[in-house]
């Protein structure tokens, strides 16, 4: 804006308060959104916490009736996951990091409003090895995965209260356009995994997939 000067010009004063309020206005907006986004991070992870008490209440029932029923589980790759629905919503079972500490429901079926309360199952299975789980980079939710190393553990028990260990075998930044990246399951560095895990990386340019391969002391 030009600040004049002259009996048809605005003065320099009231020029000055213009740009002065014009500051104002972008610095509570920023801060405004600033705030919003803490918010935001805070009511997932109350989200998450909740339900994955409630979770892990019905995997422990679900755990001792799997245990009572083993003799007639029939081991089958087309098999179903079982889930766990609460409010309306099913799970697979929940996600530990325990080196973030981490622990957190994953939803059966992803949506950007799904993410909003917690990870979500974005393809494959626990059942085939190929399972991909997405999450929001909140502070409690998929943001620490980021900074995961090679052989850092992560488990995942099942629905039904069957607990996997996996290893994780290394991080990988694809881009957002390469799905087929994501998805496969193997490469010449890293050799197979069995469980991938990803997230946006800062900026939403890129994302962090963690690459995990089920562990020696499984079942």
């Amino acid at each position: 804006m030009r600040c004049r000067t002259g009996a048809q010009g605005i003065s320099m004063n009231r020029c000055s308060k213009i740009l002065i309020a014009i500051g104002t206005v972008l610095i509570l907006a920023a801060a405004s959104l600033m705030l919003y986004n803490v918010w935001d991070a805070h009511r997932a992870d109350l989200a998450a916490q909740r339900i994955e008490a409630e979770l892990a209440a019905q995997i422990g029932r679900n755990r001792q009736n799997r245990e009572e029923e083993a003799d007639l589980a029939a081991e089958s790759a087309d098999r179903e996951m079982p889930v766990v629905t609460i409010d309306g919503v099913q799970y697979i079972g929940t996600l530990s990091v325990p080196a973030e500490d981490l622990t957190l429901p994953v939803q059966y079926s992803w949506s950007y409003e799904a993410l909003r309360s917690s990870p979500c199952r974005y393809t494959g299975s626990y059942l085939t090895d190929d399972l991909v789980i997405c999450g929001h980079n909140y502070a409690r939710h998929f943001s620490p995965i980021r900074w995961l190393a090679p052989g850092d553990d992560v488990y995942f028990e099942t629905a039904d209260g069957e607990k996997i260990h996996y290893t994780v075998l290394g991080l990988e930044t694809v881009r957002p356009t390469d799905i087929g990246r994501m998805l496969e399951k193997q490469d010449r560095m890293s050799g197979s995994w069995d469980l991938t895990l990803f997230t946006c990386n800062p900026g939403g340019q890129t994302r962090c997939a963690v690459r995990c391969a089920r562990a020696d002391d499984n079942p």
